[in-house]
């Protein structure tokens, strides 16, 4: 009977302590198994969208300076990054085969001029003879005959016909003479415009042959202190957002290698070219940008990093991008009413794994339908220990925040954007 007290006492004695030792346990468990969050709220500022893109930095204007003249260089007078003007020598080819035909063209000209002077000595002397001839002839028929008259009258009619055929070989001379002349100025080799010599291609001493291609022998950059233009490679994808920007008239910052820590932010879009290029199944458009270049900062042939402003929205709500990114990864975490929301998520999430080429069959509206609902998303709050879902419509965005344009959130609030590994 004693040992039955005693069992029934031991018993009864560790029911006990199994009791009130599992609630505590519980609650260790429960916290210990507890996910840790990392937040970021919501905060108020500006907002500016971009678009990003590389490009290459280009004089406004490259004017190729060649040569119609050939032989050997004799003399070069400038060099690379020389300031020139217009009509100012650069170089000078070999005249010795072009000066003896200026010459000869010369003196061509000249005998041509001596034959018309012979041409209207003669025909002066035939209107003379025929002047004399009619005033016979009105005297009396029988100091001359008509046949005489007649000779001297075309004989003059012939000396007018040299004299203009003289004239004429005049105006041949002289056309042979200028292109002769024109030849031989060709050898001296000028600046078409001001500007800054960016390239030489020739030598002392090196043979121009341009009998069948005209050479370049420097290429003149004009106006590189005033203006330089950035010819840009933009998406196909972002075309409709440069052109938004372009007619709104948004800057254009961009930085250069050379001054990592400069920004140049007086860029303003030029031009958008229509002449497309396809490079491994991705369609870009040129955008030319005009950037000031006072100081000579921006040299032909830099990269630049660019960014396109298209929107600039002044004291908005802005949501971390992180935070749009975020959604639990396990359902136990989430509060049973929004657990659906989830199983939304994970069920387009495998649909667009599984029919991922069904987007291509969809149509021009339920294609524009599906870009209109990006804008409708869900953020993650933390309450009572489990996630709550709140909605939101967004609006632009950049690289960190994203706007809020509605939703039941306000400034400072937590929004979970990661879950924080446990020590």
């Amino acid at each position: 009977m004693r040992g039955s007290i005693r069992g029934l006492l031991i018993l009864t004695a560790t029911v006990a302590v199994l009791t009130g030792s599992y609630f505590p346990i519980s609650a260790y468990l429960r916290e210990r198994n507890q996910p840790i969050f990392r937040y970021q709220n919501v905060v108020r500022g500006d907002l500016i969208q971009n678009v990003n893109a590389t490009g290459t930095v280009e004089p406004v204007q490259r004017v190729t300076v060649g040569s119609t003249a050939s032989g050997p260089i004799t003399e070069i007078l400038v060099d690379f990054n020389d300031r020139v003007k217009k009509d100012q020598l650069l170089a000078r080819i070999d005249p010795r085969i072009y000066q003896p035909v200026v010459e000869r063209d010369e003196a061509l000209m000249q005998t041509r001029a001596a034959e018309v002077l012979r041409a209207e000595a003669k025909l002066q002397q035939a209107r003379n003879d025929e002047r004399r001839a009619l005033e016979l002839q009105k005297r009396s028929t029988d100091f001359i005959s008509a046949t005489e008259v007649d000779q001297l009258k075309f004989n003059r009619m012939v000396q007018e016909a040299e004299l203009s055929v003289a004239k004429t070989a005049v105006e041949q001379a002289r056309a042979n003479l200028d292109n002769s002349r024109a030849n031989l100025e060709y050898t001296e080799i000028r600046s078409p415009v001001d500007g800054i010599i960016i390239d030489r291609k020739v030598d002392v001493g090196q043979t121009i042959a341009a009998q069948f291609q005209t050479p370049e022998l420097f290429i003149v950059a004009p106006r590189m202190e005033e203006q330089m233009h950035i010819y840009a490679a933009v998406d196909e994808a972002d075309i409709g957002l440069i052109r938004t920007a372009r007619d709104t008239d948004q800057p254009v910052r961009f930085s250069i290698d050379a001054y990592a820590d400069r920004v140049f932010d007086e860029g303003k879009i030029l031009q958008i070219r229509l002449s497309s290029t396809e490079k491994q199944n991705v369609i870009t458009y040129p955008v030319i940008v005009a950037s000031p270049n006072k100081d000579l900062s921006l040299l032909p042939g830099m990269t630049a990093n660019l960014s396109f402003q298209i929107l600039e929205k002044k004291n908005v709500l802005k949501i971390p991008n992180a935070a749009l990114r975020f959604y639990p990864p396990k359902r136990e975490w989430v509060h049973p009413d929004d657990r659906a929301i989830l199983d939304g998520i994970e069920e387009l999430n495998s649909a667009q794994s599984s029919q991922s080429n069904q987007t291509q069959n969809r149509s021009a509206a339920e294609r524009a339908e599906v870009a209109k609902q990006r804008t409708l998303r869900h953020v993650w709050i933390a309450r009572d220990g489990l996630l709550r879902a709140v909605p939101v419509t967004t609006g632009i965005s950049d690289n960190r925040t994203t706007e809020l344009v509605s939703g039941d959130l306000k400034e400072n609030d937590p929004l979970v954007v990661a879950e924080m590994p446990k020590q």
